[in-house]
Formats: C-alpha cells, sequence, structure tokens
C-alpha cells in the first residue's frame, strides 16, 4: 500500500503533501525527516530506502521484519517521493513516479515547481486519477490525461453557465435571457434591435 506521496523542492519545502494513513505526528516533521533521508544520499545510490526512522511518525508495522520504504526519483529541483509498504513492488513505485510525472507533463507541457505552487488542485486531481486510498487505479497516461481534459472542461461549462457576465451566450442556465455584458455589447456595436 502506498501511504504518502510528497513532492517537494531541492530545499525541502513541500510543494504536495498526500497521505493516505493517519499520521503520529505533524506532516511538516515527516517531510523535514524523509528531506534528511534523501537529500543526504549521493546521486549514484539507488532511488528507495528502508526508513525504520518513520515508525515514529507513521506507526509500527504490524508484522516485525517488515519496514516503511522510501522511493523516490529526483527530477531537476524537484523530489516525487513515495512511503511505501512492503507489500508494493519499489520498481513498480519507479514506474509510477515516472506515469505521475508524465501526466504532470501532459498537463502543464514540460512541468515546473511553479506550476504545483499556482495549479495545485489540478496537480491534487492528477494524483486522484493515479492513486485512490492509497491503491493504484491507473497507469496508462492516456487515459489519466483524458480524464483529467474532460474534467477540466466540465469545469468551464459550468462556470460559463452560471456566471451571467461570461463571454458568449452562456448557458442553459439563462434560459434565452440577455446578460447585462451582452445588452451592454449590443448597445455599444449598434446591433439591438429596437
Amino acid at each position: 500500500m502506498i501511504h504518502a506521496v510528497l513532492i517537494f523542492n531541492t530545499s525541502g519545502i513541500p510543494r504536495l503533501t498526500k497521505f493516505y494513513t493517519p499520521l503520529h505526528q505533524s506532516s511538516q516533521t515527516v517531510v523535514q525527516k524523509i528531506f534528511s533521508l534523501i537529500s543526504v544520499r549521493p546521486a549514484g545510490l539507488c532511488n528507495f530506502l528502508d526508513a525504520p526512522e518513520l515508525e515514529a511518525f507513521l506507526g509500527p508495522k504490524d508484522d516485525s521484519n517488515e519496514r516503511w520504504r522510501v522511493v523516490y526519483r529526483n527530477y531537476a529541483t524537484l523530489y516525487f517521493v513515495f512511503v511505501v509498504d512492503g507489500g508494493e513492488s519499489e520498481l513498480g513505485i519507479l514506474d509510477l513516479i515516472q506515469v505521475f510525472v508524465e501526466a504532470l507533463d501532459r498537463s502543464f507541457e514540460n512541468v515546473c515547481e511553479l506550476d504545483l505552487v499556482f495549479h495545485f488542485d489540478e496537480v491534487h486531481h492528477i494524483l486522484a486519477e493515479i492513486i485512490q486510498g492509497g491503491l493504484v487505479l491507473e497507469t496508462n497516461v492516456e487515459e489519466i490525461n483524458s480524464s483529467v481534459k474532460s474534467a477540466l472542461k466540465a469545469r468551464k461549462d459550468s462556470f460559463m453557465s452560471s456566471n451571467p457576465l461570461a463571454l458568449g451566450s452562456g448557458g442553459s442556465r439563462n434560459g434565452g435571457l440577455q446578460t447585462h455584458l451582452n445588452w451592454l455589447t449590443d448597445r455599444l456595436t449598434g446591433v439591438s434591435g429596437r
């Protein structure tokens, strides 16, 4: 099971934190602990490590032989980190991180840290398309992208239909009534029927 998905920059500032299990301490201390584990590792080491230090934050595992594992990838100035238990394959999680980054790249065209800051709601939506409740739902980037695009279109359509000052004809909510913006535009261009 996936217990946490974190994205933070090389300074340790979190840009996304999503926990799927209850925490025993604050999320900020968990992020700082994971950052301290990862930031000191040389680039040549593998991208996953056992982290018994996290038991104080996430609680002990039921099986004494099983440990918390941190799987991460570093892309430019961002660390993408998944905290998993022994039921997940480390290589499978590395592939899942790649799928997540590809989905972000398709939505933001070469994702950067500012995209994560200013579009955090879309980032959470993309993550929710991939993972729900700590379980992987979808790994096909095309499916994830089409679902994100359809949700974005539905959000825009909802805004257009509920906003009487939106450009265009509005939506079915107006029921054929002319909005203030349309009335003003018609008056200024001389199109109005007198």
